[in-house]
């Protein structure tokens, strides 16, 4: 099989790329590094010891995307590219809607006009807004709470709407929860540009003195100790939920939403002190206003995964904070050093 990873050289997108080459996949990774390094994939290679294919680009420009199916040829798609911010997208939501609904719609046309039948898009857990009841399953009705989470909403029903005129075609929307730690070489991780915006990357950036202290949104939550209580999955299990989804989109036709998450919420307190624990390093912290468009509790329910993708998630909290660590102090100011 020959897979195409839009933006694979971002956090999921180049752990994904070490994942589908330790299975002996084909993979060609996209990527016009606005928010990502090409030491990365020097990086992939060298873990795996193997070679890929890579085309630096926007996946927004048809000319690009043409040049790349017309010399990969892939099978399969699996499609990351894309801003990801809730905060940013509030600032800037018509830079969301360009960027990812635009680009989406781009990337479905160059399938098509090339022939490839098959899907796996990088959704999020943000198209469910608030729990009408816990955990969240895929059935939970969709209202996201803000501009990113509509657009994974919208490209989602792109995609639907795009499977459902293609009888052939196949498509695995993977709904993340909250993607953290890294790999255990310690040599790939997370890397924001900027000030981070996920809680485990600034944690670890504080821990290693980059940042001062972590702000907390909230701390009057109805959750056990008022801070927001989320899923936290493992990096390194989320890219083998993607191995596995584009082995599944392979073999099957339609179209499947599918919870990757480990079923138990984290709240960012236990966050905090988990990581604490790990470093070794004491984390100061503040208490500031809640976010526009979080919600207070995120979990997700995950027997479809196991039943269709034979999935589970493996690692712990233990885990995600060791190899967090482990990246971060091995490289203190990330791939740029």
């Amino acid at each position: 099989m020959r897979v195409l990873l839009t933006g694979g050289a971002g956090y999921i997108g180049s752990h994904t790329l070490l994942k589908l080459l330790q299975d002996g996949i084909d993979v060609l990774a996209l990527d016009n590094f606005s928010n990502s390094s090409p030491e990365v994939l020097r990086r992939v290679q060298k873990l795996t010891n193997s070679s890929f294919a890579t085309h630096v680009g926007d996946y927004r420009a048809p000319d690009v995307l043409d040049e790349v199916f017309e010399k990969f040829r892939p099978d399969a798609v699996i499609h990351f590219a894309g801003l990801k911010a809730v905060g940013e997208s509030n600032e800037k939501p018509l830079t969301y809607y360009a960027q990812n609904v635009s680009g989406s719609i781009n990337l479905l046309d160059c399938m098509q006009r090339h022939g490839c039948q098959n899907i796996v898009f990088s959704s999020s857990a943000t198209v469910y807004g608030e729990a009408q009841y816990l955990p969240y399953d895929e059935d939970h009705p969709l209202n996201p709470t803000n501009p990113y989470g509509r657009t994974k909403y919208f490209i989602e029903e792109i995609i639907r709407d795009w499977i459902a005129s293609r009888p052939h075609a196949s498509a695995v929307l993977l709904r993340y929860f909250n993607p953290v730690g890294a790999d255990e070489s310690g040599n790939i991780g997370e890397d924001p540009r900027a000030i981070p915006n996920n809680l485990l990357p600034y944690i670890s950036q504080v821990a290693v003195g980059r940042l001062k202290e972590l702000s907390i949104f909230g701390n009057n939550y109805e959750t056990r100790d008022g801070t927001g209580e989320r899923d936290y999955i493992h990096i390194d299990d989320l890219a083998a939920a993607h191995l596995a989804a584009v082995k599944y989109a392979h073999e099957n036709h339609g179209c499947e939403a599918i919870n990757v998450g480990t079923g138990t919420g984290i709240t960012v307190l236990e966050m905090v002190k988990a990581f604490e624990e790990a470093s070794g390093r004491e984390i100061p912290f503040k208490i500031a206003e809640r976010r526009q468009g979080d919600v207070a509790r995120s979990f997700a329910e995950v027997s479809k995964a196991q039943r269709l993708l034979d999935w589970t998630a493996k690692r712990d909290l233990t885990d995600i904070c060791r190899t967090a660590w482990n990246w971060q102090s091995k490289n203190p100011s990330g791939f740029e050093h």
